[in-house]
């Protein structure tokens, strides 16, 4: 798989005319987000038009609810055939359980849309973590916690910081797939990411994809700005 295919690009956008102009200029791009903000305003069917582009999806829902309201909205997300969604992981082990096992009854034993925990969001950093949430062990220890509850609830994979990642691939094993945003060029601005790191650094530590968003989408050129990227990386 090249470089190319393990970057995927936020749709951070609200309308359908937005994001499809942006899919359009980006022709490279094979793997686009859809979070919150765009399915909000268009729905599932937007999911539908990029799969109809050939497109791979990335529904970023960060679902967060008791167990049956998850695993209903994880199966409709199977019917899309989304190639990743996302769940946070402190929903808890059934929510976990019965949000895989939803997958599983709608695509059978090998899903084609594979659920990934959510660690820890990456705007947070380590003193949010201990002074506004009140979770008393260090952020990397939590993260790891987090994917290792997943993995055990037979999730395939989790989101985590690019800091974090090394850690995970060595104590989750090489067949786990990591997703790490909080992922900056050298030449680009942080923004609202607290713990980000350089695409080729991120990739070394052990990541599978990459979110790379306002770098590339907010570039005087975007298709530069991608190409850069990759250059970088393959370099």
């Amino acid at each position: 798989m090249s470089i190319a295919d393990r970057i995927i690009v936020p749709l951070d956008v609200q309308t359908r005319q937005a994001a499809l102009a942006l899919v359009d200029f980006l022709p490279q791009v094979s793997f686009w987000k859809v979070g919150l903000e765009l399915f909000v305003s268009e729905g599932p069917q937007i999911v539908r038009e990029l799969k109809a582009r050939h497109k791979r999806v990335f529904l970023d829902l960060k679902l967060h609810d008791i167990p049956n309201t998850v695993a209903g909205a994880c199966r409709s997300a199977a019917h899309l055939n989304v190639d990743l969604l996302t769940l946070h992981a402190t929903g808890g082990r059934r929510a976990l359980q019965d949000a895989q096992a939803a997958l599983v009854e709608v695509q059978g034993e090998n899903p084609q849309t594979r659920l990934i925990a959510i660690t820890l969001l990456t705007s947070l950093n380590a003193r949010d973590l201990a002074f506004d949430l009140k979770v008393p062990i260090e952020l990397p220890q939590y993260a790891l916690e987090m994917a290792l509850l997943a993995r055990d609830c037979g999730l395939p994979g989790a989101v985590c910081s690019p800091h974090e990642a090394a850690q995970l691939r060595e104590v989750c094993g090489p067949d786990f797939l990591l997703v790490c945003p909080g992922v900056r060029p050298t030449w680009a601005a942080k923004g609202d990411q607290q713990r980000a790191m350089s695409p080729a650094e991120a990739f070394k530590a052990g990541a599978n994809y990459l979110v790379i968003g306002r770098p590339i989408t907010t570039a005087p050129d975007p298709a530069i700005a991608f190409q850069r990227i990759c250059e970088e990386v393959d370099g």
